[in-house]
């Protein structure tokens, strides 16, 4: 829209955002357009000036009669199927025989000066009057009806994106109790054994971690560079607990820095990997996240050197909400447009085998829908 004419105030808007005035417009232009062309008709039957008046006192009367079966109208539309039928069938012959009296009336007056109205005139005329009214009526409720069904519509979605998010933010929100104990008691630790330094360290990643989930909507969606930082900042706070244990990698490609995937959705595979793969092995293990796109896909990859399901039979069993929150979280972010598999890795040469979880999303750089 050109600035001059948004200064004027003349903006664009839906033409049934205010239901009102659009009625009173459509209603206006209807009976302009009735007067205009009933007025054209008697000039070209040369009905003479009279016609004219004629034609606007009907088109008065019409206006008038259909405001008052929009009232009416208006507390029928919401009534049962049959009391609204029923009743607007009534209000339809009632107003027909009110509207086609007066015309009736109008035309002896007018166009034919001390001649009596007559049946078959007033007959002619109500047939004439009931087609028009329903013709009216059925636009009337056509458009009213739309913009009901429209609403409703609105209303879904919107219950539908907060039934969306507050599932989203039941299925993160229970990733964090398990990662906040475990890090709470680490820290009473560390104070018990007098290093407050390490404490210290470690209450300050604590506090930038949960501050960032805090300030991300469960819903939104990061960079994927953004979540590498997330889990770095976690990794480090695992770090203080499991030292040289823990031995974290990444291999993130440069063209995937830029896409978009839900926030901390990577953060509980880590943890998932620190749980069953770190902690019951002396020797730690070695977590290896990596990312790379395929043509339009993202390929997405979190992996470790633990015992794997046949070293450790609760790895898939016991897993908490871990996979099944990314499951639910990958479904409700990207419908069927995802892969999420888990893979046992064994062990080999130069293998030490292990367990892989390997997710793949469309590959986007802007926070819009999922395609």
């Amino acid at each position: 829209m050109p600035a001059s004419l948004d200064s004027m105030g003349f903006q664009r808007q839906p033409f049934f955002k205010d239901k009102n005035r659009a009625f009173w417009m459509l209603q206006s232009l209807g009976w302009g357009g009735y007067f205009v062309l009933r007025t054209l008709s008697g000039i070209a039957n040369a009905m003479g000036w009279s016609y004219v008046l004629h034609t606007a006192l009907l088109t008065a009367t019409g206006y008038s009669v259909t405001l008052l079966m929009a009232a009416a109208y208006r507390r029928l539309i919401r009534a049962k199927p049959l009391v609204t039928w029923v009743a607007t069938v009534a209000i339809i012959l009632l107003a027909a025989a009110a509207f086609s009296a007066i015309e009736t009336w109008s035309h002896a007056t007018f166009i034919s000066p001390g001649s009596v109205p007559e049946g078959f005139r007033f007959l002619g005329a109500i047939l004439l009057t009931v087609t028009l009214l329903i013709a009216w009526s059925a636009l009337y409720y056509g458009i009213n009806y739309y913009l009901l069904l429209e609403e409703q519509s609105r209303q879904l979605n919107r219950l539908e994106h907060q039934a969306s998010s507050a599932q989203l933010a039941m299925l993160r929100y229970q990733l964090n109790p398990h990662f906040l104990f475990n890090t709470l008691n680490s820290i009473s630790t560390l104070v018990l054994l007098r290093q407050t330094e390490r404490a210290n360290a470690m209450l300050s990643r604590l506090s930038s971690f949960l501050r960032y989930t805090l300030v991300n909507e469960p819903s939104g969606m990061v960079t994927m560079t953004q979540e590498v930082e997330t889990l770095k900042l976690y990794l480090e706070i695992e770090k203080m607990r499991f030292e040289e244990r823990l031995q974290p990698r990444f291999e993130i490609d440069p063209s995937v820095e830029r896409a978009r995937l839900p926030s901390l959705l990577l953060q509980p595979l880590v943890e998932n990997a620190i749980k069953y793969a770190v902690t019951p092995q002396e020797e730690g293990a070695e977590i290896a996240i990596e990312g790379k796109r395929v043509i339009d896909r993202v390929l997405i990859t979190v992996s470790d050197t633990g015992p794997g399901p046949d070293g450790a039979p609760t790895y898939v069993g016991s897993t908490g909400v871990g996979l099944a929150n990314i499951r639910d979280r990958l479904a409700q972010a990207y419908g069927d447009n995802h892969r999420f598999e888990t893979q046992s890795v064994p062990a080999g040469p130069d293998t030490p085998g292990g367990f892989r979880v390997l997710i793949e999303i469309p590959y986007q750089i802007e926070a819009e829908e999922p395609k």
